[in-house]
């Protein structure tokens, strides 16, 4: 198995940022968000084509059902009992429990409204080279990460609600074929990602206190940033500029 690991600044003898420093300096990567990549612009914005739509929802259900297999990796690596207590409850809004059947089941209703079967969603058969990458590393990584720098990596939920709000602001125009319940998904991380960042970013903050360890903190927030911008590359090559992997390899015999 490949280890993925976040270079670390050099040591700095600088005095530590304040709390809100910090704070402010992670919630500044909003600027590297992959909601600003051409692929979601353009899918947000004047629209993309059908496939292009059905491409993303099919390769983002990879990451999707890898987030339990993360947390469940962030887990094992925690031994705080309180701090588990709260952590789980990622596990459960993806995978469900009781009544909920959580955010796997509705992102499979979401790739049911936009024409897609359960069993391709499932089987990954549409998830490409470069998505199952990136994927792969983002879960290897929590798998050797510290419980603080795994709830670090988790902060991208700081931006979050805002790219779920703009989904359901503006789909229902932009896509008028894509049945209404499809956007459970949405609606659903609204609250839950908001809740979620208050732990994981307590976590950072509290651990994260010299000069050195908050550049390191940074710098992985940056790489689950990388981890999401680089999924939209493969789909933007793929779905909008029709160049999906290997497209220029004669077919096999």
């Amino acid at each position: 198995m490949v280890q993925f690991s976040v270079p670390r600044p050099k040591i700095s003898a600088a005095e530590p940022w304040s709390r809100d420093e910090f704070e402010r300096r992670l919630r500044a990567k909003e600027s590297n968000y992959h909601i600003h990549h051409p692929f979601h612009v353009a899918m947000n914005g004047a629209g993309v084509s059908p496939a292009a739509v059905r491409g993303w929802v099919a390769n983002r259900f990879y990451y999707q059902q890898a987030i339990p297999l993360k947390d469940a990796a962030v887990l094992a690596n925690c031994r705080d009992r309180n701090a588990r207590r709260l952590w789980i409850q990622r596990i459960l809004d993806h995978d469900g429990v009781g009544a909920d059947e959580g955010g796997i089941e509705a992102w499979l209703q979401l790739a049911a409204a936009v024409g897609l079967t359960r069993a391709e969603v499932e089987s990954g058969e549409h998830v490409l080279p470069g998505v199952r990458f990136a994927v792969d590393a983002y879960v290897n990584f929590a798998r050797g990460a510290t419980f603080e720098e795994a709830a670090c990596s988790s902060l991208t939920e700081l931006f979050a609600p805002t790219i779920h709000q703009k989904r359901l602001d503006t789909w229902p125009d932009i896509y008028p074929w894509i049945e209404a319940q499809g956007y459970r998904y949405f609606r659903k991380r609204l609250s839950e990602a908001r809740r979620d960042v208050e732990h994981g970013l307590i976590a950072t903050l509290d651990h994260f206190i010299s000069r050195t360890a908050q550049e390191y903190a940074l710098n992985i927030l940056q790489f689950k940033l990388n981890i999401l911008w680089s999924m939209l590359d493969a789909m933007w090559m793929a779905y909008i500029e029709m160049k999906p992997p290997f497209y220029t390899c004669k077919p096999d015999e």
